[in-house]
């Protein structure tokens, strides 16, 4: 179990119809309880309708992740997704227009079910 500890108060999410923890901002305490059904969730939860392209970039976070064990930053994130989907959608603007509320990183991160760093405000 990978469960955050530096987690003061902790919420629910209801994941066909189990209870999935979160800490207050909705990253997900047991990183073993993430599916993509949480990611559904969540993202209803932050009114926002996942697209191929939302699946495109979480699924790029959880590989780089089990890959690295280390979240990716921003501009890889944007290398990356230059290279596969060209520069009018692979660039940091559209990045944050599709998860509005914090971006790739935080956003993306939350639904991709990897917590966010020690000291991220």
């Amino acid at each position: 179990m990978n469960t955050n500890p530096w987690a003061h108060k902790t919420n629910t999410i209801l994941v066909n119809g189990q209870p999935v923890m979160t800490d207050s901002e909705g990253y997900i305490q047991n990183m073993g309880d993430w599916s993509e059904d949480f990611a559904v969730a969540l993202a209803a939860h932050e009114g926002l309708e996942l697209t191929d392209d939302h699946w495109d970039v979480i699924h790029y976070i959880r590989e780089y992740y089990e890959e690295h064990n280390v979240q990716a930053q921003v501009r890889t994130m944007i290398k990356h997704f230059k290279a596969k989907w060209g520069p009018e959608k692979g660039n940091n603007r559209y990045l944050h227009d599709i998860f509005p509320k914090g971006g790739p990183q935080k956003q993306g991160n939350r639904l991709a079910g990897i917590r966010k760093t020690k000291g991220e405000h």
